[in-house]
């Protein structure tokens, strides 16, 4: 009986872990130009929603953020921000679960200017009609509501490689 009950709790715990919220993922950061700027992956780490990028095209993966400034505040890693490389580092931080699939109460930072901005992320999911596609709804903004707002889409490892392999 032990083991069972054991058993049950351990696949019910996998699962649990197994269930993602639907902004985390691979994401495809596209400008008010329609060009794709980077390939983010948006992960869930004890309660908190990060984003780091994978690619930029163009961009040479071992790049440094040289335009940030050295700190943030409650960035989440120790070690001057303006010394790691745009890829492998947290700029998106500190969002804070809403409801499934919208985060706010976080911070983006900008690594080719440097610039912090408070941070709403919402998941929309494809409906036909306003969205062909799962998309992201990425806010960045100054304050009192004031900001714009991106639309990342969905993205995968082979389209991740593919922007390297481009250049």
């Amino acid at each position: 009986m032990k083991k069972a009950f054991f058993a049950l709790a351990l696949a019910l715990a996998a699962l649990v872990t197994a269930v993602a919220d639907p902004a985390e993922g691979l994401w495809k950061s596209i400008d008010e130009d329609g060009k794709v700027t980077a390939a983010w992956r948006i992960y869930q780490r004890d309660g908190v929603l990060y984003g780091e990028i994978v690619t930029v095209p163009g961009q040479d993966d071992a790049t440094l953020a040289k335009d940030c400034k050295s700190a943030y505040k409650g960035f989440p890693i120790a070690g001057d921000v303006n010394k790691m490389r745009v890829v492998g580092t947290p700029f998106i931080f500190g969002l804070r679960a809403k409801s499934a699939g919208t985060w706010e109460g976080g911070n983006i930072i900008d690594p080719k200017d440097g610039k912090m901005y408070k941070c709403k992320i919402s998941f929309r999911p494809a409906d036909g009609k306003k969205f062909t596609a799962d998309t992201l709804e990425m806010r960045g903004e100054i304050g009192l509501g004031i900001g714009r707002s991106q639309y990342w889409v969905r993205t995968t490892e082979a389209e991740i490689e593919a922007m390297r392999a481009n250049g």
